[in-house]
């Protein structure tokens, strides 16, 4: 089907619901519920579904310190290129865990994937613990990538469905808050066995753990309203809304299920009879989708080129080499700051907003690792990254870590956490595919930098190596304040408007204040 065939669907596109012939009523209206107050269940949801932000964090935690203890273990001492290859395999099978878990998202519901990568981790972490040669580690740590990108790729999904608008934010950084969680654990825990014969075996094993809890709590969660519809079961769908808003009429809850069936009815229209690659040709060929995906998968991009990953895959490594005596205790107070500003984004992006807040720290971003990489050259480091006999911890390095402490801060409370929010850009009927090509972005980007960091430190030195990485904390700053728009508060329906107007800047501006007047006269009315 052409791109002009798909446009003429959508124009012409009845509506399923009846909702302008009979009942009179404007889609905004149907959302009203929107409006009402939030109970407990959506937020307990939620958190159970953000343990699987856990698989993520502790396994990119993890590794820095198993780095550094494994030693002999698996029968040789191991490279650069063999450390490279077991850390960076974990985002190449995430990447491929990504794709399964897009394809079938819609077919078999956004828990079954989450369940699927809950036992993936589980063997993973087993293989992991078992092994006593590279190759053994190899597999487990793929095995862990495969489950690690299905659930990164479906629980900022699930979480963005299940959640009322105005706290979507918030909910999915409860993600990102146990993304950054799990790997200030994983330093807990690498500190804790660092001294215990095979201890980097108990790091490793204690990473299937958060799989096991979230694969028992999942019974309680529901299948988030969208997919209910999706697959016809808007009385089921009825039921989960009444319980996200306990304070909505019946009428209110009614009418949620109509606004949420009109779309969902569009997305299966345009989509009926198509096939998965046909879908997600549509995030190509229709102007509005594609500006979409360039937003989410520039954003997801450029927050892993800037060389977060690097610094927590190799945090104990970085510190090692510049002197400190016990690298992984120093990795623990980035492992640390990461988490706690992660919980500053969570209290501020459904307030400042995502665009506010992106551009109020990315340029500091840059400037920090612009100071790591001066203060590199004060330190005494050989070309094959071994500190000089005589080095000591001097102002250099203290600089070093406290640049890297600010460049975390930065980060955690800007674009490392809201990347993940973009899924909310993509309409119903790309949601799925979009949310996979958005965690593709990240996985793709992880590789480059996780397995080129040590050679590019090698070969740049580290001084061009963090200054590479501050170039593009830079050139990303211009792209967001030109091609990143405003979406707090807007319902999930309402945002594919946006891209309907290029990048949606002015636009998203536009409704935002349209918004604000829709509420401020809504409040006024209910008080008199």
């Amino acid at each position: 089907m052409a791109k002009e065939d798909f446009k003429d669907d959508i124009k012409h596109l009845e509506d399923p619901t009846g909702v302008g012939s009979t009942d009179n009523v404007s889609l905004d209206d149907l959302d009203s519920i929107e409006l009402t107050q939030t109970g407990k269940y959506a937020w307990l949801v939620s958190i159970t579904a953000a343990i699987g932000g856990m698989l993520f964090g502790y396994d990119t935690g993890i590794i820095s310190a198993v780095l550094v203890y494994i030693n002999d273990d698996l029968g040789q001492h191991l490279s650069s290129q063999e450390r490279e290859l077991i850390t960076s395999i974990t985002s190449g099978g995430a990447f491929i865990g990504a794709i399964f878990a897009g394809a079938t998202a819609d077919r078999y519901g956004r828990k079954v994937a989450i369940y699927v990568g809950c036992v993936l981790f589980t063997l993973g972490a087993i293989i992991q613990a078992a092994s006593f040669s590279l190759a053994q580690m190899t597999v487990g740590r793929l095995v862990v990538g495969f489950g690690v990108g299905s659930a990164a790729m479906i629980v900022p999904m699930y979480i963005a469905e299940v959640s009322p608008a105005k706290y979507r934010g918030r909910m999915i950084g409860l993600d990102n808050m146990s993304i950054t969680g799990g790997q200030l654990i994983s330093y807990g825990v690498g500190a804790a066995f660092a001294h215990v014969s095979g201890g980097w075996r108990y790091m490793v094993g204690g990473g299937a753990l958060p799989a096991i809890i979230l694969a028992a709590l999942l019974p309680f969660c529901p299948e988030s309203p969208r997919q209910l519809v999706f697959h016809g079961k808007n009385e089921e769908a009825a039921n989960v809304i009444r319980r996200i808003f306990p304070n909505g009429t019946e009428e209110q809850v009614q009418n949620k299920v109509k606004h949420i069936t009109h779309h969902v009815e569009q997305a299966k229209a345009l989509n009926a009879g198509k096939s998965g690659w046909w879908v997600l040709k549509q995030l190509y060929v229709i102007g509005a989708n594609f500006r979409a995906l360039v937003a989410a998968c520039g954003l997801m991009a450029i927050s892993q080129l800037t060389g977060f990953n690097a610094l927590m895959y190799y945090s104990p490594v970085i510190f090692n080499l510049v002197g400190f005596s016990n690298p992984v205790a120093v990795g623990t107070i980035i492992a640390g700051t990461n988490f706690i500003f992660t919980f500053v984004n969570l209290l501020l992006v459904d307030r400042a907003g995502r665009r506010r807040i992106l551009l109020c720290t990315v340029q500091f971003m840059s400037l920090a690792l612009v100071i790591a990489a001066v203060c590199f050259k004060w330190i005494p480091i050989n070309k094959d990254l071994s500190l000089a006999d005589d080095a000591k911890v001097g102002w250099a390095a203290i600089v070093v870590l406290v640049s890297m402490v600010f460049f975390v801060g930065f980060y955690s409370s800007g674009i490392g956490n809201t990347a993940w929010l973009s899924s909310e850009f993509f309409p119903m009927e790309v949601r799925a595919m979009g949310t996979m090509m958005l965690t593709l972005s990240c996985w793709g980007a992880n590789i480059i930098v996780s397995s080129t960091f040590l050679t590019q430190m090698e070969s740049m030195t580290p001084s061009g190596t963090f200054g590479f990485y501050a170039a593009i904390c830079m050139g990303g700053y211009v792209c967001i304040y030109l091609c990143y728009p405003e979406v707090k508060g807007m319902t999930l329906e309402d945002i594919r408007e946006v891209f309907q107007h290029g990048f949606g800047v002015q636009k998203a501006r536009e409704m935002q204040k349209e918004m604000k007047l829709h509420r401020a006269e809504a409040a006024a009315s209910s008080s008199a």
